[in-house]
């Protein structure tokens, strides 16, 4: 008991399960929506929350990742205006969004209109306010390290959402148009329940120096771009396919061996979300081999994981394609003969890939390079883009788009490890030696506390 009381309190544990318990739902509810909807308007939704994330990723982006690094090693004062700053440029950058999404709307509706993106333009300006502060929320309690709160925040909005879900799959038969109120509506409660514990720092916005708003905007114009960068190489592929000639229907088929893509990234954010922290702390007080050391022990152990999760998906492709969206997308490409299955047993595939590529870019940005990392995730990004116009225009595959992704994440891994090992001097065969101390150390720990308890437990019995 006491074993498993350190494991639930530990960092990486309540990361993981956070994350864990949101995709859980996140799926779940995706599965049903997948069920309920018909292909095109199914394809529409998954346009619209791809677009969110998107922009979700400039409007956070520009101070989340500096928040970060430079509240883990604040003092009070520091600390008061950072939150302030991060607050105040997160709230322009939504007010700008918003404007622009508008004006768009306003000036060019007929071609928003046939687009497939019209949920999006009509709705998301008003979803970008009523989400600002939870979202704030997370940031502020990721780099104070406060997992449990985060689990609770998460679990509120999206438990709230899925329940929005259950009741339009079983009882309302909701349209899209409502879906997406029931989502704003949700995301509006958390956002009061926020502001109301006071963790998302809005208030704080009067406490912003230029100072800090220097800071957090100098390290945020890299790493704005990266998280961008980051957030298109998984949803420039959707966006590449919706204009093409392959439409709607194919973004729906595409959209299932992305969300099982997810699964395999649940440890990859839980323990990214853990390291980056550690590791900005580290590089603050000047200890490299520290940060050297957390780089090996992270890529390593969660290399080695993925090496399991991939040889799950690969093996019960189709039974967890048929578990999410049901037989009707176990389709047949006439051209190619490849099907949905095969598209998520390349994927599995690329995850064995996602761990020394992500740890790269938190290295990179945690030795306050956000700079190199940027340029790292621009060339992924246009290797990717000519990828998959090659994949659509030419071959007219998804599966080579589902290709080329393998493609580009080697390269990245290339440069990751090229521009860190300037910083870090390091040594690409640790990565695996210091995985395998990872495990070899928490089975040691486990059989030695196993061991003291029945000495303990014998102990109390003579």
């Amino acid at each position: 008991m006491e074993t498993l009381k350190k494991i639930v309190r530990e960092d990486n544990f309540l990361s993981l399960l956070g994350n864990v318990v949101i995709a859980i739902l996140g799926i779940c509810g995706f599965a049903l929506l997948a069920r309920s909807l018909s292909l095109e308007v199914f394809g529409e939704w998954v346009l619209f929350m791809a677009a969110g994330s998107l922009v979700e990723m400039f409007r956070f982006g520009i101070t989340n990742t500096g928040l970060i690094r430079y509240l883990s090693g604040a003092d009070d004062v520091s600390r008061v205006k950072l939150i302030g700053s991060n607050a105040l440029i997160s709230l322009c950058a939504t007010i700008l969004v918003a404007l622009v999404l508008i004006v768009c709307k306003l000036f060019f509706p007929e071609a928003i209109q046939n687009s497939g993106y019209n949920m999006f333009f009509t709705w998301y300006p008003l979803l970008a306010f009523l989400n600002l502060p939870w979202n704030i929320a997370l940031v502020v309690l990721q780099a104070d390290r406060k997992y449990m709160q985060i689990l609770a925040l998460k679990a509120i909005n999206s438990g709230g959402f899925f329940v929005i879900i259950l009741l339009h799959f079983l009882i309302l038969n909701l349209s899209l148009n409502q879906l997406v109120i029931g989502l704003i509506i949700v995301n509006a409660g958390t956002s009061i329940l926020s502001f109301i514990l006071g963790w998302d720092g809005i208030l704080l916005i009067k406490k912003a120096s230029v100072e800090t708003n220097k800071v957090l905007l100098h390290f945020g114009k890299y790493t704005t771009f990266t998280l961008i960068g980051t957030n298109l190489l998984r949803s420039v592929d959707t966006l590449i396919i919706s204009l093409s000639p392959l439409g709607s229907a194919a973004v729906a088929l595409y959209s299932i061996p992305l969300k099982l893509t997810e699964l395999q990234q649940i440890p990859l954010r839980s323990f990214v979300a853990t390291a980056f922290p550690k590791m900005s702390k580290a590089s603050l007080h000047h200890k490299m081999d520290e940060v050297k050391s957390l780089f090996y022990t992270y890529s390593g152990a969660l290399t080695y994981l993925f090496v399991g999760i991939s040889l799950v998906t690969f093996v019960f492709a189709e039974f967890f394609v048929i578990i999410i969206s049901g037989h009707q997308y176990l389709t047949t490409d006439p051209i190619t003969g490849f099907n949905v299955v095969d598209i998520v047993r390349v994927f599995s595939i690329y995850g064995l890939l996602l761990p020394i590529d992500r740890m790269t870019g938190v290295g990179l940005d945690s030795v306050n390079k956000p700079k190199i990392n940027a340029i790292k995730v621009f060339v992924m990004l246009i290797a990717n883009i000519i990828g998959d116009l090659i994949a659509i225009f030419i071959f007219k595959s998804l599966i080579v788009v589902a290709i080329a992704s393998i493609f580009f994440t080697v390269l990245g891994i290339w440069m990751g490890m090229y521009f860190l090992d300037k910083e870090l001097s390091l040594a690409f065969k640790e990565i695996f030696r210091k995985g395998l101390l990872f495990y070899l150390s928490l089975f040691n720990k486990a059989t030695h506390n196993r061991y003291e308890s029945f000495v303990k437990i014998e102990n109390k019995i003579n």
